[in-house]
């Protein structure tokens, strides 16, 4: 049991990978506290996950928008109030946003995804911060993806977002180094889950062909299993990886499961971090 009396809150737990992380929360022992828009589904997982935690854990919902800061502040309050505390903070809340060229798409659908996926991220652990401070280690997730480390035309708002949270966990993880905090992004792989139908519902003359075949591919095939992205969050949200901060690990490329072997090594270092690649890099003798 690798969370045993700890207490997390996921946030866009109502379904998807954030339930999933909720429910490998759950297994390993911790209380959680699942947060989402939809209050319909929002019911639904905690009746699942409340059954699944069979009374060993306690499982709490708790509905809210993590772009508005009055409904993150109420959330963070009402989590520590029936917990007691706060250990860990997985911020999952995110959308695609507008599909097409920039110069096409509704701004205020652009701007608002930037709300949900880079200020529903930011304000979370902002609030939750004060309560981290009083733990022996605390640990805050943040997920990432593939449009933090390579382009993705026609979904700027989302790769946008997803680079920007990334840089965010990097700068917040020195801001709270010494306070014992552990802060770490999450790509979890190609996931077959609602975003991925919403690319497909959107069609190639939104998204790209490029890209619209490669999700209908991973459709086809299934894509990464929800649990490898969560066993990551859990191994990262529990002791096996303290002093592990400030990078963006991917649930299906890196070695993750040996990283505490390598904690040295990874500690005032670039790896697992985004950065700028220069002509030496590749091998080039100029610049």
């Amino acid at each position: 049991m690798k969370l045993a009396g700890k207490r997390a809150i996921v946030t866009g737990s109502s379904q998807g990978f954030g339930l999933e992380a909720a429910r490998a929360f759950v297994d390993q022992g911790a209380d959680v506290a699942l947060c989402a828009r939809n209050e319909e589904n929002l019911s639904l997982a905690l009746k699942e996950v409340t059954a699944r935690a069979e009374g060993k854990s306690r499982v709490l919902a708790v509905p809210a928008d993590v772009s508005i800061r009055d409904d993150v502040g109420r959330l963070i309050e009402t989590v520590v109030g029936e917990f007691g505390g706060l250990d860990i903070l997985l911020c999952n809340a995110a959308v695609h946003g507008p599909k097409g060229p920039i110069e096409d798409v509704d701004w205020n659908e652009w701007v608002r995804a930037l709300e949900i996926n880079v200020c529903g991220a930011v304000l979370p652990c902002r609030e939750a911060l004060p309560y981290l401070k009083q733990q022996p280690r605390g640990k805050i997730i943040i997920m990432s993806g593939g449009g933090a480390t390579k382009p993705m035309p026609f979904l700027s708002a989302y790769a946008t977002s997803k680079a920007a949270v990334v840089r965010f966990a990097e700068n917040l993880a020195e801001e709270v180094r010494k306070d014992h905090i552990d802060v770490n992004a999450v790509a979890p792989g190609a996931l077959n889950t609602r975003l991925l139908d919403d690319v497909l519902e959107a069609g190639p003359a939104k998204v790209g062909r490029d890209y619209y075949d490669q999700m209908v591919k991973v459709k086809a095939q299934g894509g990464t299993p929800l649990g490898v992205g969560a066993s990551l969050c859990v191994f990262l949200a529990s002791s096996e990886s303290d002093g592990i901060t400030g990078k963006l690990i991917s649930a299906v490329w890196d070695p993750w499961e040996d990283l505490s072997m390598h904690v040295s090594d990874l500690v005032d270092t670039d790896i697992y971090t985004l950065r700028r690649i220069i002509p030496k890099d590749r091998g080039k003798e100029w610049g």
